[in-house]
């Protein structure tokens, strides 16, 4: 009778975690669908040279799909473990560079084929070698992972960075892409927690134990919005001194790294997993990082002159991509798109 209990509850458990890789796949799919429709949208307007591209319904369609997208990723937090939703991010820019060839008619590089091979290689080792148990989230175990010695330690070291970085960047006037980066990265690791711990709690309210009650819940919800704020900020400013394909594969990797160490000292979620497994999750990760880094390689590198935006009425030749969907999680985050093909300018939805 225990093996049968056993058993059924491993089963219940194997299907809210393959559930919560499939949300995060669409979610992402999602995600390069919208931003192609909303390159589209873009291309038309300036061709027409009419009305501004947000009149366009092409243009909201593509923003609405953007947001079931990053809803989807949030959802997915509820489910499967984040040190494996974060890297799955990489699966919009797979995605965007197959879409942007078959329906926008964009070139395919050598480089996008060995990357997107290497990426989805990557994505397999990830699903089939990531952490497979998963506590449900509830309010106490917050509250506990919250206070444990461990986490208090990460936190204290990770206040103690960011104010380093944080005086580099503003008083001493260090404008080094990994300084803005590893700012960006640092907030991430507390938005993918809160994320997680936000998205379980609903989760299990949603499934008929509330945890909305409990004041610990509106607190990861406080630090889920001011992280997702302050990360928006400083990848703005990334975005402004420098490349987009320099930007969108570091922060990749950077908030992929984030996002996993967090989910190990937060939640513990590589505790009792074989050395193999590890070994084989962060072979994984590094196969993605490098077919990130393979894809965006070969685009021409531009920058918007003067330190500033692109003009939201029109479209030049190329354009800086969409940072937060390099995120795909969320904040955070936050799907990807593809460095450098002309998109719709910067435009924010998690960062999750």
């Amino acid at each position: 009778m225990n093996s049968i209990i056993l058993l059924h509850v491993y089963c219940l458990f194997l299907q809210n975690y393959l559930l919560g890789i499939l949300i995060s796949i669409c979610g992402n799919v999602l995600i390069s669908f919208s931003l192609n429709i909303q390159k589209y949208a873009h291309v038309r307007q300036a061709q027409r040279g009419s009305k501004p591209y947000y009149t366009s319904g092409v243009w909201w369609c593509g923003v609405t799909l953007m947001g079931v997208g990053e809803l989807g990723n949030f959802a997915a937090y509820g489910f499967a473990p984040a040190s494996l939703i974060a890297p799955l991010g990489c699966v919009s820019v797979i995605g965007d560079v197959v879409i942007s060839v078959v329906f926008l008619k964009e070139t395919v590089y050598t480089s996008d084929i060995v990357g997107g091979t290497l990426a989805i290689t990557g994505t397999y080792l990830l699903v089939t070698f990531a952490p497979h148990t998963s506590t449900h989230i509830t309010a106490h175990l917050v509250q506990y992972y919250f206070i444990s010695w461990h986490f208090l330690l990460y936190l204290l070291i990770e206040i103690i960075l960011f104010c380093i970085l944080l005086y580099l960047y503003k008083r001493r006037n260090v404008k080094h892409i990994v300084v803005v980066m590893l700012l960006v990265a640092l907030l991430a690791s507390l938005t993918v927690i809160s994320v997680k711990a936000v998205s379980g709690m609903i989760t299990e309210s949603i499934q008929g134990q509330l945890q909305l009650i409990y004041p610990i819940f509106y607190v990861m919800l406080v630090v889920m919005v001011a992280s997702c704020g302050f990360q928006i900020k400083f990848l703005n400013q990334a975005m402004k001194m420098f490349d987009a394909t320099e930007v969108v594969p570091i922060n990749f990797v950077f908030f992929t790294t984030s996002a996993i160490v967090a989910g190990i000292v937060f939640y513990q979620e590589f505790e009792g997993l074989a050395l193999l497994n590890i070994l084989m999750f962060l072979l994984g990760c590094l196969l993605s990082f490098l077919g990130i880094f393979l894809i965006a390689r070969n685009r021409p590198k531009i920058k918007q002159q003067d330190g500033n935006f692109i003009e939201m009425n029109r479209i030049p030749g190329n354009s800086l991509c969409n940072p937060c969907a390099i995120l795909g999680t969320l904040p955070v985050g936050v799907g990807s798109s593809r460095p450098t093909r002309q998109c719709a300018e910067p435009f924010f939805f998690n960062d999750l």
